[in-house]
This record gives structure tokens, C-alpha cells and sequence, in this order.
């Protein structure tokens, strides 16, 4: 039996840096063997900050590498089928950073695909996607590890060991993340991201919402299921100026910068989740139950486990306060611990025991696949004015 685990991580951006903290708090002996970038100073500095011992600019490396037990795809999304294939294939165990895929055009589009194609047409391309991820998953017989980390936030297993021992059933749920925009070039684009803020942010309360709904039916000893999905998505930043523009940093292309959708589950209760650029002070991140006996709220971002007043930032240069938070003067919210507090933590140490002791993960493809059926059916959704059907 294997006493570590040997891992590789394609992309060396935000995600590798958060996965990285995981694999530094592991109690699973863990060997960052090879990074794999683009960019050689990326590359160089993924190995100063986080041990691992070399890198490459060529993806064929790590699947060649005998060694090598994971594959920790931390690149962005239009990127992760061919690579999810390509790890499966060569025998290796996945873990692919959220969202799990999605539809990013084809030479015959008419551009900009968020504008010009249609939104049933992405919906039954990312059908069929789906279900061929899922056959090579199942016919490789590898882990596939879904990090989505609101799943294994402290608050978030905390709420599913509540709803589980007290057999509450959920009548209605509602999450939320929202923020001032993202700190990429591209998060603007569809054919990078598959969608705009629903997409990026709104798959992690999302996600959280079907976990949730899972721990009841494993109480219950039921299936409850997605039924349908109703949505709205909306391009509010675009009707600003450039001055009234100057604190978000949205700037949607052909994607959406706000968006609401409304899940009905098969058992007759529903969720309700929210994602938007519009948000300034930081990132809000909750997820809430309302049970038929008991109400938890799950505030993840912001929190109050420490509070700060600041007259002006001399000295603040370096010290990282909070998500996408312009100043730090004034009263502001901290996050504090906040790669646990997240879940970024857990969900590592959760691949890492169960490539090591042969278990499931509680971010499974199951999970990462039905996340991905309703942002789609949201997006067809808001196309067609109508409720859109899952079973």
C-alpha cells in the first residue's frame, strides 16, 4: 500500500495557490512532484512558494510520469474535457477545479457565441459532453474528484450532519455569491468561460444547495432530484458610464453579470441562487436552510470572527484582508482562516484519503454533472421566458 500520494497540478494560477494550501495542511503525506504552466515565471514561482519539485510546459509529462497518482486540473474551464480525457486515459486519478466544463463555441459559431448562439443548442452540446466525461470515468475506473469547495466548507458539513441526524426535511434553500467583478482578462468572454458571474461564481452556492438536498435523501432513504429550473439573467453594468463604471470590475463581453435562478426539487421544495459583479466590500458568500424544524444560516464570506477599523492602509501593502476589497480603511470584515473557513482545506485532504484508501469523494462526478445541468438549463431558461425541465 501507497504510504503518499504523488501529485501533479496543470495551471499554476488562483487555483493551484488555493489547492496548494490544502495539500501544505494534508495529514496525508502528499509529494508536489510537477507543475505544469505556460509561462515559466508562473512555473518557478509555483515551486518557490509551494515545494514542488519541478515543472514543465508540456501536459504529456505528467501523463507520462509513472509516478504520478493525481492530476489537478487548475486551469480554466474551456480547457478541462480534453484534459480530464487525457489524464483518465493515461490512468491517472482527477481532481478538476470548479466549473466542471461547459460550451465555448465551435468554428461554425457565429461570434460572440454568448450573443449569437443559442442557449438550447450549448444545453444539449453540454448534454452530450457530460455523458461522454461520464463513460470514460466510468470505463477508466479512476477517482474523479470534483473541487467544489462550498461542499466541504466546516459551515456547509456542518449544516449536512444537522439535516442527517435530525432527518430534517428542507423546505427551501437560498445561496448567494456575489462580487465586484473578477480579476481576469477574460471572465468577460464565453468562449473562455462558458458563461459570465453564474457560471464563474454561482456554481459554489449551487453546488452547496445539491449537496444539502443529497444529505436529505440519504436520511430519508429517498431520491430527490433537480426537477426544473426557472431563471433570469441580466447585463446591468452595461448601462453605466465610464465614471459611474469606475468601482466594478465587470465588464461583460457577452455574458451575464447578474443572475437569479429558481431550482423546484422533485419533493416539491425549492432553492433559489444568486450570483452578481454588482457587489461592492468584498465577497458575499451564504448558503441558508429552511427546514421543517430547524433554520441554519451558513456564512462563509462575510463573517464576523474578526473586525478591523483602519484610518488609513500604511503598512497594508502585503497583508491580505479580504476577496476583492479595493481599501482596507474604515471598518471592514476580515477573512480569517479563510482557505478552511471555504472549504479548500477539506476538500484536498478528502481526495488525497481517498486515493489513498481507495474511498469516494463527497465532490463526485455525480455532483460536478448535475451543477452543470442546471447553470445550462438556467441559461435556456432566460432564453426561452420559460421553466425548463430536468426530469
Amino acid at each position: 500500500m501507497k504510504d503518499r500520494v504523488v501529485v501533479g497540478v496543470v495551471g499554476a494560477g488562483r487555483a493551484c495557490e488555493l489547492h496548494a494550501f490544502g495539500y501544505q495542511r494534508s495529514n496525508i503525506p502528499v509529494r508536489l512532484k510537477t507543475v505544469y504552466a505556460r509561462r515559466k515565471e508562473q512555473a518557478e514561482e509555483a515551486i518557490k512558494r509551494f515545494g514542488f519539485e519541478n515543472a514543465t510546459n508540456d501536459f504529456e509529462d505528467l501523463l507520462r510520469d509513472k509516478e504520478i497518482d493525481v492530476i489537478d486540473i487548475c486551469t480554466p474551464p474551456y480547457l478541462h474535457k480534453s484534459e480530464i480525457i487525457r489524464a483518465l486515459e493515461a490512468g491517472k486519478n482527477v481532481i478538476v477545479e470548479k466549473p466542471l466544463t461547459g460550451y465555448f463555441g465551435s468554428e461554425e459559431d457565429e461570434k460572440p457565441i454568448g450573443e449569437k448562439v443559442s442557449k438550447k443548442k450549448m444545453y444539449h452540446a453540454l448534454l452530450a459532453d457530460l455523458e461522454e466525461l461520464r463513460d470514460v470515468v466510468k470505463r477508466t475506473g479512476k477517482k474523479f474528484m470534483y473541487a467544489e469547495n462550498f461542499v466541504y466548507a466546516p459551515a456547509i458539513i456542518k449544516a449536512g450532519e444537522i439535516v442527517r441526524a435530525k432527518k430534517s426535511r428542507i423546505l427551501y434553500m437560498k445561496g448567494e455569491e456575489s462580487l465586484k467583478g473578477s480579476s481576469s482578462s477574460v471572465a468577460g468572454e464565453w468562449s473562455k468561460t462558458g458563461g459570465g458571474i453564474f457560471m464563474r461564481n454561482g456554481v459554489h452556492p449551487l453546488g452547496a444547495i445539491l449537496y444539502l438536498k443529497e444529505q436529505e435523501s440519504l436520511a430519508m432513504g429517498k431520491n430527490i432530484t433537480v426537477k426544473s429550473v426557472v431563471a433570469d439573467m441580466g447585463y446591468a453594468t452595461r448601462n453605466l458610464t465610464e465614471y459611474e463604471h469606475r468601482h466594478i470590475d465587470a465588464r461583460p463581453v457577452d455574458v451575464e453579470d447578474a443572475g437569479t435562478a429558481v431550482i423546484t426539487f422533485t419533493d416539491g421544495s425549492k432553492a433559489t441562487i444568486i450570483s452578481t459583479d454588482n457587489l461592492l466590500g468584498g465577497s458575499k458568500n451564504y448558503v441558508e436552510l429552511y427546514c421543517n424544524d430547524t433554520a441554519i444560516n451558513c456564512n462563509l464570506t462575510m463573517n464576523n470572527a474578526m473586525e478591523t477599523y483602519m484610518v488609513d492602509s500604511v503598512g497594508m501593502e502585503n497583508v491580505y484582508l479580504s476577496e476583492m476589497l479595493p481599501i482596507v480603511t474604515g471598518w471592514n470584515k476580515p477573512f480569517v482562516a479563510d482557505e478552511m473557513l471555504r472549504g479548500y482545506c477539506n476538500e484536498i485532504v478528502d481526495f488525497m484519503d481517498c486515493v489513498l484508501n481507495d474511498k469516494e469523494p463527497q465532490g463526485c462526478f455525480d455532483l460536478a454533472s448535475q451543477v452543470m445541468k442546471v447553470v445550462y438549463a438556467a441559461y435556456y431558461s432566460d432564453e426561452e421566458g420559460r421553466r425548463i425541465d430536468l426530469v
